[in-house]
């Protein structure tokens, strides 16, 4: 078998409001702002951590996906509402001081700094949109 050379480029979270999105995610997580589109009433935001310029989040406008029902935009709008529509795992040095900074910031907690009982230690916010992101900490 041959492998493949394939990195991680980019991801997608739904946004329903661009500037809180771009506020959270610029200045509470500190990413540089990679790109700003609009178009067609819509908004694109792409960040990412400046040390890591090939690896970005697209924040997007859930109703920009070709092919959904209304029916299927207003589930989306549910769960989004909820915060069970989309999320992200990211990773620090420093769970502790990451997690103070955030909450400091305002940033809706969802779960302190915890020993999992499958190994690993994290944290959980939400942002604006209701996305979950978890934070792990690397050992």
């Amino acid at each position: 078998m041959t492998t493949m050379e394939i990195t991680i480029y980019q991801t997608l979270l739904p946004h329903d409001d661009p500037d809180a999105s771009l506020a959270f995610w610029r200045d509470i997580f500190g990413f540089e702002v990679r790109g700003d589109v609009e178009y067609g009433g819509m908004h694109w935001i792409t960040v990412g951590p400046s040390d890591q310029p090939g690896t970005s989040i697209v924040l997007y406008p859930p109703a920009a996906t070709p092919g959904l029902t209304d029916d299927e935009r207003r589930t989306i709008a549910e769960m989004m509402a909820k915060g069970t529509y989309a999320s992200i795992n990211l990773a620090t040095t420093d769970l502790d001081g990451t997690f103070e900074r955030l909450q400091a910031s305002g940033a809706e907690v969802v779960q302190e700094p915890t020993d999992q009982p499958y190994g690993v230690r994290d944290c959980a916010f939400r942002d604006p949109a209701g996305n979950l992101i978890r934070i792990q900490e690397l050992r």
